[in-house]
């Protein structure tokens, strides 16, 4: 099954000032991911349902979530690993994204 790619607002502002390469780089780990995004290797511990690209050359790492309930893969956050900005960013957005699916279900209910 192919999960569909969406960007966090932030995450997508990331995207658009990254450099043409570091985007074709990503880009080509992303179509990778679709087919199947749950790669044990790359979960992060703290943060449920994330997962991690690194980009060792650059520096760079994309933190993505994955919803089951939507088949989508969602980008949280890009950036340099230096300092786990990139690690910090994600948790903010996952939070935020984890209270809008509980409020939709708590509708739906």
């Amino acid at each position: 099954m192919t999960y569909s790619l969406d960007f966090d607002a932030r995450a997508l502002k990331e995207w658009q000032k990254l450099g043409d390469t570091l985007r074709q780089q990503l880009k080509k780990k992303l179509v990778a991911i679709l087919n199947n995004p749950r790669i044990e290797a790359n979960r992060l511990h703290d943060l449920p349902d994330c997962y991690k690209i690194k980009l060792r050359s650059s520096g760079y790492r994309l933190v993505y979530q994955v919803i089951d309930q939507e088949i989508t893969v969602v980008v949280v956050a890009i950036d340099k690993r230096e300092r786990e900005q990139a690690y910090r960013k994600a948790g903010a957005a996952s939070l935020v994204r984890i209270k809008a699916l509980n409020a939709r279900k708590s509708a739906k209910c």
